[in-house]
């Protein structure tokens, strides 16, 4: 199996399913962990000098950063349900967030000094956005944007409807040359409905050094550290995915394909 597909496992007995660190990703910022939790379940964490984003996939939990209580955060069934909850954690500080429902939680975490104050994203603070035409229509719903408050991290949740494209016309961002582009690390945390589906991620650089088309299921999660990497979903199976990023500095700037570039002015 690809370096670039971890595939999830059985809960363990923190109820992990799936887990990236900059060390087993062989880079330096982006860190990501899906929990699946029956009622009751529950994380602690120090964030140390992680800055974290907490994002309910589906369920209810109760949260509290520090000293603050966040409340009970989380109402969709599934990722597939409209914006979600989520909570932004300060490094240099710490978190527990139990299960009042069975319940999925992603953490995504990058590197971070603190000092910025814990926070919940309510799903009414996320503006569906439709990018994109034809079947390359999809639907965004930015969490944590470069205009909210964050050091490192950047996630963002994208729908694609079955049969259409994503993350396209390929884009690139790994080299650290702004304004024109960014160096930015970043997962893809794939769902599929329904979930005996299927979809497609290739990740390949202009020199062909790094080319792999890569057959994505339910739960994958696909590791982009370089390169460009647009997804195909299959006809009958719409794809969800969860992205976060980061890298030296908090700015998304892309460079697309320029053999297929010409598709965005095409009439």
């Amino acid at each position: 199996m690809s370096r670039l597909l971890v595939r999830p496992a059985a809960p363990d007995s923190t109820g992990r399913v799936l887990s990236v660190s900059p060390e087993s990703a062989g880079w330096t910022y982006v860190g990501f962990e899906v929990f699946r939790w029956q009622p009751g379940q529950s994380l602690a964490r120090q964030t140390g000098d992680r800055e974290a984003c907490l994002v309910v996939l589906s369920g209810t939990v109760s949260v509290r950063a520090g000293e603050t209580d966040l409340g009970r955060i989380g109402s969709r069934a599934s990722p597939f349900d409209g914006p979600p909850h989520s909570a932004y954690i300060p490094a240099g500080s710490s978190f527990t967030a139990v299960a009042e429902t069975m319940a999925e939680v992603a953490v995504c975490t990058a590197p971070g000094s603190g000092g910025l104050q814990p926070r919940v994203i309510a799903p009414a603070q996320i503006a569906p956005e439709r990018r994109g035409t034809g079947t390359n229509l999809r639907i965004v719903h930015n969490i944590l944007p470069e205009s909210e408050p964050a050091e490192s991290l950047l996630v963002v949740e994208v729908l694609t409807p079955a049969g259409h494209w994503s993350s396209y016309p390929p884009h690139k961002h790994d080299r650290d040359a702004p304004p024109a582009e960014t160096l930015l690390e970043e997962t893809y945390y794939h769902r599929i409905n329904p979930p005996q589906g299927f979809a497609f991620q290739r990740i390949y650089t202009d020199d062909r050094s790094l080319d792999e088309a890569l057959v994505v299921q339910d739960g994958d999660c696909v590791l982009v550290p370089r390169g460009y990497h647009p997804v195909g979903a299959a006809h009958g199976y719409d794809l969800y995915y969860l992205n976060v990023m980061a890298g030296p500095r908090r700015a998304w700037r892309f460079h697309n394909d320029p053999a297929h570039e010409w598709m965005l002015s095409a009439g």
